[in-house]
């Protein structure tokens, strides 16, 4: 029996599937991929069901088409200022002068045991380090002697009403969703090298209708946030400031776009439909990168402000990783590098092996991601993250509730 991995990505501006094979000697196939304009989402939130389920079934049926086989289920990325993450702290004693797998399942249930509103759902609890009596800094406190355990871990969570509506709507397009992702979870393990987590760095994705954010450091999830700005609100500028349709204006942008106009020279010129048959007329193409400037470094500054805000800005020694669509626009490196005062550098779909050409963009990271992301498990999300050994902790948790109940 063939085990097969989809990896579906609902977001603002496009849905995109990828169907992947887990070979025997564990490697990852990309066996196909299907991508759909989507209209049913505003900022990463489900606002139309029915354009929403079109946009996935459409994607879904490229994908098995392209890769001959049928896709059931898939685990499917979540985005949305609704998501919410927060650092949390548990302290346990080691039973027996040795840390157990009993005693990491409780430290960890302690750290966990924060006031979650009623109406959110926990999506990923991450494992930071854990701390062995005054030994700080430990990954793997297994058979370590001691009798105080403590834990650190990053909890992300989300509102329980978009997971019901995305589910309604994978359902509806014929797939089940095996398990719910972070987006920019699945993009750093798309992306990001293993010594860029050690070291600390930010990886921001700048979609189409939402920005969001997660940091790295010693090789742990330290940050995560979500900002209600992307691409789409750069197209409505545009639109604006030059008087011409959304669609033109989109077209305008991805051809034409730039972050800065210190990568534009004075005597390039570009020719702007008009709205209603008005006659379409020429500008400078500085026009235009005054118009996107000030809302990328409106973006990039609110990121900055959140990175300083959660304390995390100080430790980026290997600098930030731009991924999403919007990172395309030519200068957005130079002007992130401006803002941020850090080596800043585009982020591909790298540790995807056989990866089609046409996908090694970094607005597929995160579908790419989500595939990687659930091959770590075996074929079977696993909720909480590709964390080693604790990748099994929700199993363990439902051992030691059944055990004490």
């Amino acid at each position: 029996m063939r085990n097969l991995v989809t990896g579906l990505d609902v977001g603002t501006s496009k849905v995109c599937a990828i169907v992947g094979e887990l070979l025997p000697d564990s490697q990852l196939a990309t066996l196909g991929y299907g991508i759909a304009p989507c209209s049913g989402l505003r900022k990463g939130v489900v606002v139309n069901i029915e354009a929403t389920v079109g946009a996935i079934r459409s994607a879904v049926e490229e994908a098995e088409k392209t890769s001959g086989v049928r896709v059931g289920s898939a685990v499917v990325g979540v985005a949305g200022p609704h998501i919410k993450g927060l650092n949390s702290h548990g302290i346990v004693a080691v039973r027996g002068g040795e840390v157990g797998s009993r005693d990491v399942d409780r430290v960890i249930d302690a750290a966990r045991a924060v006031a979650i509103p009623l109406d959110r759902q926990v999506l990923h609890i991450l494992p930071q380090q854990f701390a062995v009596d005054e030994q700080e800094g430990v990954r793997e406190p297994l058979g370590m002697a001691g009798v105080r355990l403590e834990a650190r871990i990053h909890i992300v969570t989300a509102a329980q009403s978009y997971g019901q509506n995305l589910t309604k709507c994978c359902e509806r397009a014929g797939v089940t969703p095996s398990d719910m992702v972070f987006q920019p979870l699945a993009s750093a393990d798309a992306a990001l090298f293993p010594e860029e987590r050690e070291l600390g760095v930010a990886m921001i994705d700048v979609g189409g209708g939402t920005t969001d954010i997660i940091v790295f450091h010693g090789g742990a999830v330290m940050h995560t946030a979500v900002l209600p700005l992307g691409g789409n609100h750069l197209t409505s500028d545009i639109a604006a400031g030059l008087r011409t349709p959304i669609s033109e204006a989109e077209r305008l942008k991805i051809t034409f776009g730039v972050a800065t106009n210190q990568v534009v020279r004075r005597d390039e010129m570009v020719q702007v439909p008009g709205v209603g048959g008005r006659e379409p007329r020429v500008i400078a193409r500085r026009l235009l990168g005054e118009i996107i400037e000030p809302r990328m470094e409106e973006i990039f500054v609110m990121v900055q402000r959140e990175l300083i805000r959660s304390g995390v800005a100080d430790g980026l020694a290997s600098g930030v990783v731009l991924v999403g669509g919007t990172s395309l626009l030519e200068g957005t490196q130079e002007l992130a590098e401006r803002v941020f005062g850090v080596p800043v550098r585009r982020g591909l779909p790298i540790n995807l092996k056989g990866l089609p050409e046409e996908l090694m963009k970094p607005m597929f990271t995160a579908a790419a991601g989500l595939l990687l992301y659930q091959s770590a498990a075996g074929g079977i999300g696993n909720g909480v993250g590709r964390t080693g050994r604790l990748g099994r902790l929700r199993s363990r948790l439902g051992d030691w509730v059944r055990d004490f109940f």
